[in-house]
């Protein structure tokens, strides 16, 4: 269905953006209002029901100068009902733009030919004044639609229009737009990163929130990329640009935005062809109520009347906005929130997800190895920490970097370790502060002729939970055993919590062992585990969910989940994830935010009852006020609707639709609660 948005400019050239049609709507609106006020005046109902006695000026016939002040309007203000129509019939179809047309033109076709007949009834009036309220009621929805819109003009404004960029050693302000790839960008306190980049020199923390709806900022040193739109908040960094223009990650944003705004939900499409076959009702109707009034005996100015105002109220424009402003209001939500729906139908397909299947590693988890758990005999934490750091950084291995970040963040102060050793599948050894020091799994605690005593044990039930297990021994003696494993995210808990409040069952999915599997999901809540499966199961193990006939949705990162994430009723990537994954999802949580899941099907579903409001409104209005139009209570009650007031009644029924979805707007959707689940437990 189209609407006067859709149209190109009265001159037949490029559509114009949606300020410059709300304008062009508004200026037409104003002339048909105007000139409106004088016909309506000199009618029949300004004499008969407001007694207005003054004559027509210049001695004109009150039917004349009707007839001049009407051709303005009906030659500028309704030109685009017109011009909309005939397009809409070179495409072969039908829409409100035709049924205003119609209407417009069989009243003032009507008068004209009864004024240059020598006069009689006439009904210029009807036809000024119900274009008058078709254009105000579209100007309105204009500015609705522009109100929904507003995440993405938000968005599109992040990117400063300068940028400061460093040339043959000297800084020199230029447009954003003129940046290239490789430029030396400085960016100082306080002011927005014009480009995607990465920084070369200089530590800061950037607010990303705009961007990415990260609420802390990040810290950022030399290596760690940029997001053009950002804020730098309190340091002067020097970056390369690496991504300009269209490539950038904010741009790439606005793009999906904007493609998810203007693409049709499934319900749309039926809202589509219901609109047609009720354009098509409208015109059978109103011939069927024209014959009917004449062969009731009445007069062909009364009958056009009643047939004018059933075409007239029976506009579908309501019908074809009920679910496109919803949309649109829902994406820009969602944008606002780091969470991207690729298009209308993913939206659609959110709101009825009954199982949410999450991959382990990378969306429950960070990813990376991290020390979970410390148990200390004899010596404090402290000291365990600062003597196994100590050995640990001159090794390369992944658990040897867990173990540094470990007391990097307790605050260890930093020792020095001599005679290193390292042992290949083993640990390794070194000399710190006069002790020699043994950081390794059992072998090398066998090697090296240690008992592990009273430590074997719960060494044995850490290993049967699936965490890595490393030992760490002081002068041959076992002071401590650490378990190293991939963490739980720090929202992962609240996310699971947030989607079983919502009525979801969450299911995890992993090629890992079931041991460490079923740690992770006690920790996390979770009760149904899928382990050991293999990346070209897990597509199967969502068709299993699928088949028992559940709607589904898989959260994954990488290049293995790309084939669930497209098995899937609704493929959810985390936007750290891998571009494959990225590619193949319909929803995009750039944040890489477990919990951004609940937050995204509450605004799915939210967004599809708002659709289906407006649905039943719109269907209601028709069925009630095609028969109270047709004139079926006139000869009992009296009650009438003239064309004016129908233009009014339909145009006030599309105002509220568009009203309805923007109410989505207040939407508070669920927030994690400020507690996150520990990954470090000391004993």
């Amino acid at each position: 269905m189209r609407s006067p948005h859709e149209v190109m400019g009265h001159d037949g050239h490029a559509a114009m953006s949606m300020d410059a049609m709300a304008d062009d709507m508004r200026n037409r609106f104003l002339v048909a209002a105007v000139l409106s006020v004088p016909i309506l005046l000199w009618s029949a109902i300004g004499r008969q029901v407001l007694h207005f006695g003054a004559p027509a000026p210049f001695g004109l016939r009150d039917d004349v100068f009707q007839l001049i002040l009407s051709l303005p309007v009906i030659g500028y203000s309704g030109w685009i009902f017109f011009d909309g129509a005939v397009r809409a019939l070179r495409a072969r179809t039908l829409d409100m733009m035709v049924l205003v047309a119609v209407a417009i033109a069989a009243g003032w076709t009507y008068s004209v030919v009864v004024t240059l007949r020598g006069g009689g009834d006439v009904f210029y009036e009807a036809s000024t004044v119900l274009c008058a309220f078709v254009l105000l009621g579209h100007w309105l929805e204009m500015r609705a639609r522009g109100g929904a819109n507003d995440a993405v003009r938000a968005l599109l404004d992040l990117a400063p229009p300068k940028a400061i960029v460093i040339r043959d050693g000297a800084q020199v302000e230029v447009p954003t737009s003129e940046v290239q790839v490789g430029d030396l960008l400085l960016i100082k306190p306080g002011a927005k990163v014009p480009v995607d980049a990465a920084v070369g020199d200089g530590t800061s923390e950037v607010d990303e929130s705009v961007v990415t709806g990260e609420s802390l900022p990040v810290a950022k040193a030399p290596g760690d990329a940029l997001i053009g739109g950002s804020i730098n908040t309190n340091g002067t960094l020097r970056a390369r640009a690496t991504r300009v223009g269209s490539d950038t990650a904010l741009a790439q944003i606005v793009k999906l935005v904007q493609e998810a705004q203007s693409s049709k939900a499934p319900g749309q499409q039926l809202a589509d062809r219901a609109a047609f076959w009720l354009v098509l009702v409208a015109l059978v109707g109103g011939t069927l109520t024209l014959v009917a009034w004449l062969l009731a005996g009445r007069s062909f100015s009364q009958a056009i009347l009643f047939a004018i105002t059933v075409v007239v109220i029976t506009c579908p424009d309501a019908l074809g906005l009920a679910t496109p402003t919803a949309i649109m209001v829902g994406t820009g939500l969602g944008a606002k929130r780091g969470i991207l729906f690729k298009n209308a139908a993913a939206i659609e397909a959110a709101a009825r997800v009954q199982v949410v299947v999450m991959d382990k590693t990378g969306t429950l988890t960070k990813g990376e190895p991290e020390v979970t758990e410390l148990y200390t005999v004899g010596m404090p934490e402290e000291d365990v920490l600062a003597l196994a750091a100590a050995v640990e950084r001159d090794s390369e291995h992944p658990l040897a970097e867990a173990i540094v970040r470990r007391a990097e963040h307790a605050h260890v102060a930093s020792r020095d370790a001599t005679d290193f050793e390292n042992v290949p599948g083993y640990g390794a050894l070194a000399a710190v502060g006069g002790h020699r020091v043994a950081v390794g799994n059992a072998r090398l605690m066998a090697r090296e002729s240690i008992d592990l005593d009273e430590l074997a044990g719960m060494r044995d039930a850490m290993a049967a939970e699936g965490r890595t297990v490393v030992v760490v021994a002081v002068d041959g003696r076992p002071v401590a055993l650490m378990g190293i494993s991939d963490a739980p995210r720090p929202t992962a808990k609240v996310a699971v919590e947030a989607l079983q409040q919502l009525g979801i069952d969450v299911v995890m999915l992993t090629g890992d062992n079931r041991a460490t599997a079923e740690r992770i999901a006690r920790e996390l809540g979770i009760r149904e585990v899928m382990a050991e499966i293999l990346p070209a199961d897990k597509a199967g193990k969502i068709a299993e969910l699928q088949r028992a006939g559940k709607k589904a949705a898989m959260v994954g990162d990488g290049v293995n989940d790309a084939p669930a994430l497209a098995q899937a009723d609704v493929g959810i990537a985390i936007g750290a994830g891998t571009d494959v994954a990225i590619e193949t999802a319909d929803i995009v949580l750039i944040r890489s935010d477990p919990f951004d899941v609940a937050t995204a099907i509450t605004i799915g579903r939210a967004t599809l009852r708002k659709m289906r409001q407006n649905l039943g409104w719109a269907v209601g209005y028709n069925a009630i006020a095609i028969p109270i139009a047709s004139g079926i209570f006139e000869p009992r009650f009296g009650l009438v609707l003239r064309p004016e007031i129908a233009a009014l009644s339909m145009s006030g029924s599309s105002l509220l639709v568009a009203v309805n979805a923007l109410l989505l707007k207040r939407l508070k959707p669920p927030e994690p609660e400020p507690t996150a689940v520990s990954p470090h437990t000391v004993r």
